[in-house]
């Protein structure tokens, strides 16, 4: 009659293996949440460029760029992480219930705050920008082309001190600043400038 042999894994084999799975999570897991996190950028990116195609419109039809959202109809969809500002210190539409209050008032759009609760909220005020960019919409200037615009967004994507911050402009920019200021230096015209990327940071 013939033995049988029992096979298995050894405590040392298994604890190798484990050893092995942990050693991949902690690096696999801190790319997965940059990557997320940059996926949540792209939210900022869209909308934007639908400001500028708006503000764009509206220019063709009343040859002036408004800082009113209901007049050049933005109104992006619910669960945004980014505030948006058509001028900075004007009053923001706010997402708190599940009804949203219509006004032609509103100067932007404040982050859902229904979804994603109070602490995310950014204000009415655009935060002092790292690249030097003026957020708002700005006055004529007396040479040709004529009125610029800009437009803002701010959002706390990985809840975090610091937040993700971008703008776009109907003009070409050179942005310049230091320290936290990650726009690209030279920024072309409707092209989104990422001024402090809180994924980096």
């Amino acid at each position: 009659m013939k033995k049988l042999v029992q096979k298995g894994f050894t405590l040392i084999e298994l604890m190798i293996v484990v050893a092995i799975i942990g050693i991949l999570a902690a690096i696999a897991i801190p790319n997965f949440i940059k990557f997320q996190a940059r996926s949540k950028q792209s939210e900022a990116k869209a909308n934007l460029k639908a400001i500028f195609t708006a503000e764009k419109a509206f220019f063709q039809e009343k040859d002036r760029f408004s800082s009113l959202t209901g007049e050049v109809g933005f109104e992006p969809e619910r669960n945004n992480r980014y505030a948006y500002y058509l001028a900075s210190g004007g009053i923001l539409e706010l997402r708190q219930t599940t009804q949203i209050t219509q006004a032609t008032t509103y100067n932007g759009i404040e982050v859902d705050e229904f979804k994603y609760g109070s602490g995310f909220a950014q204000g009415a005020t655009y935060p002092t920008d790292p690249c030097s960019v003026t957020p708002g919409v700005t006055p004529a200037s007396p040479n040709p082309p004529g009125p610029t615009f800009t437009a803002t967004a701010s959002g706390n994507i990985d809840a975090d001190p610091v937040v993700d911050m971008w703008s776009i402009s109907s003009e070409t920019r050179t942005v310049s600043g230091g320290g936290n200021c990650t726009a690209d230096t030279n920024n072309p015209g409707g092209e989104p400038a990422n001024d402090q990327n809180d994924v980096n940071l």
